[in-house]
């Protein structure tokens, strides 16, 4: 725990220097990437960061951060590889639940891929199925669900791959300024990954891509959200349960606050 360096010399001659460090709090420690808003950044700035600090504040604990890129080479089970499972932390804020790479917590967040689009356009748009998708260039995310029903439906070819997720340089905000650019007609993309940054563009309608199954293979495009800690660690797991039951309206609060939209999981002829 931080204090004024001022007090030292007074705790020395009081003899209590050593009661300090056994008095601080202990420490939640959690692994995050330094630079990915609007998840989570060195500031404390994302909605993860934010979470973290709630969850902490709840344990009694301070947040201590080991930060590697969840981007790159490897992606994010590299990071959980070299992170978590490492023993370098000993949670992660968000992955989605049940992971066959971690234990995970139950779930306190459900969002989805969203269709994004000028307003003003009023695209027929109600699933991946839509027509009027193939008459229009469509951004999507490499290595994602989006990318995998766009195969099945032969849209890759019309449409425009964006590599925000391996790309330590780039900023999820590079998908909205595709969009109102008019680089893309349509992005597609997870709706937590572009939260942050919707309010400086009012202009753009979301619209969820509802969970289907029109060729055959079942998708998936709503996930609910956990927390993960490391296989075995099943009392950390049972805390962090715990907190999100009891304080689910506080967590749904962060979430709302940063922009972050909550999703019921739907069929394509949900009303």
């Amino acid at each position: 725990m931080p204090f004024r360096t001022s007090l030292v010399p007074a705790l020395v001659a009081a003899g209590v220097l050593a009661l300090v460090g056994q008095a601080s709090a202990k420490a939640f420690r959690v692994c995050a990437d330094p630079d990915y808003l609007p998840y989570s950044n060195r500031a404390g700035e994302g909605f993860e960061n934010k979470i973290a600090e709630a969850v902490a504040k709840t344990l009694g604990e301070t947040v201590e951060y080991t930060s590697a890129s969840y981007r790159g080479r490897g992606g994010f089970p590299q990071f959980l590889a070299t992170t978590l499972d490492a023993k370098k932390c000993d949670v992660v804020m968000s992955i989605p639940y049940g992971s066959r790479e971690e234990l995970t917590t139950r779930p306190y967040y459900i969002s989805s891929y969203v269709f994004v689009f000028k307003k003003d356009k009023r695209y027929d748009i109600n699933s991946m199925d839509s027509p009027v998708l193939k008459k229009l260039k469509v951004g999507f995310e490499r290595d994602t669900p989006v990318e995998d029903g766009m195969k099945m439906r032969g849209m890759i070819p019309g449409g425009i791959a964006f590599d925000v997720g391996d790309d330590n340089s780039e900023s999820p905000v590079t998908m909205l300024k595709a969009v109102e650019s008019g680089q893309v007609d349509v992005m597609i993309t997870w709706q937590p990954a572009v939260s942050g940054f919707l309010r400086d563009y009012p202009d753009l309608e979301l619209l969820a891509v509802p969970n289907e199954r029109a060729l055959g293979a079942p998708e998936q495009y709503s996930f609910p959200m956990s927390m993960a800690v490391r296989e075995g660690d099943e009392e950390l797991k049972k805390q962090l349960d715990d907190i999100i039951v009891q304080h689910q309206a506080e967590l749904t609060a962060i979430l709302n606050d940063n922009g972050v939209r909550l999703y019921t999981p739907q069929s394509p002829n949900s009303p």
